[in-house]
């Protein structure tokens, strides 16, 4: 029985690393997921399960940008090392908005708005923001092609625009794309620094989540822990070529094929559980 509940969170995994990375959005797929691959694990368990997964996810990050995020590293003179301080001081200010609403709503999120309903309209809302955003960005100027340059302006209007992302569906990652793109960024540094802020917040979030889990005096078993532990080594694998494959799309392409695919997956989700519902 284990191997196949081994199994399963291998295959969470791999959904996590690819989608927590894509503005896809990484609930939508879990949602659906959920209703053809459930772990044999407690309702408490699960939940904290999908969420501190992303940690592994997370890690994919410093080790692609190792150098261009470690202010200590001897190859950086002193004005290389100031950049990459002042860069993760510009990451610090776009999450601050995440942050501090993240704490205050994220037991009413969790309770109002994680629903298919909500993460379906969230899909198609954003898929067709991604491709109306696409359609006029040429009347943008790209004033920012180095993630270096971004100022701390930019950063604090791409962090709020972050806060989009507290609504299940709506993607992370695709809402401070869509912040940076209308804030004159361009889609690499966008896309570049959209995985830094995640460092902080998913660390942040899922932090919280086992917090709150000790809290009310829930426990794991060993085999529970061992599974979390597989979903997270696939998570990072799997995330390390999401990253390095997004990285390179977007150097050729624009993000409407991401609006499509969250149109699609959208409609997908709702007509599911509609005639789920029916019959």
């Amino acid at each position: 029985m284990f191997i196949l509940e081994m199994l399963k969170a291998i295959l969470i995994g791999i959904v996590e690393g690819v989608t927590e990375w894509l503005p896809i959005s990484s609930t939508g797929h879990m949602i659906l997921l959920d209703e053809f691959i459930r772990l044999d694990v407690s309702k408490e368990f699960k939940e904290l399960f999908l969420m501190v997964i992303q940690l592994g996810a997370i890690f994919a990050v410093p080790t692609l940008f190792f150098e261009k995020l470690n202010p200590f590293s001897a190859r950086k003179n002193e004005a290389e090392k100031q950049n990459t301080w002042n860069l993760w001081l510009k990451v610090l200010v776009g999450v601050a908005p995440a942050a501090v609403f993240g704490i205050l709503l994220d037991d009413l999120c969790d309770k109002y708005l994680h629903n298919y309903v909500v993460v379906s309209i969230a899909l198609i809302v954003y898929g067709i923001a991604f491709i109306l955003i696409e359609k006029y960005s040429s009347k943008i100027s790209r004033r920012v092609e180095r993630v270096e340059d971004l100022s701390y302006q930019d950063a604090l209007k791409i962090g709020a625009f972050q806060l989009l992302s507290l609504v299940p569906g709506t993607s992370r990652s695709g809402s401070t794309i869509i912040g940076g793109l209308l804030t004159g960024v361009s889609r690499e540094v966008s896309a570049e620094f959209s995985f830094f802020m995640a460092i902080p917040i998913m660390i942040g979030i899922s932090g919280l989540k086992i917090l709150k889990f000790i809290i009310k005096g829930f426990t794991a078993t060993l085999a529970e822990i061992a599974l979390l532990l597989i979903g997270m080594a696939v998570a990072f694998a799997v995330s390390y070529f999401a990253i390095k494959f997004l990285i390179d799309f977007v150097k050729r392409h624009d993000f409407k094929p991401f609006g499509i695919y969250r149109i699609c997956l959208g409609v997908v989700v709702v007509s599911y559980f509609v005639i789920k519902t029916l019959v």
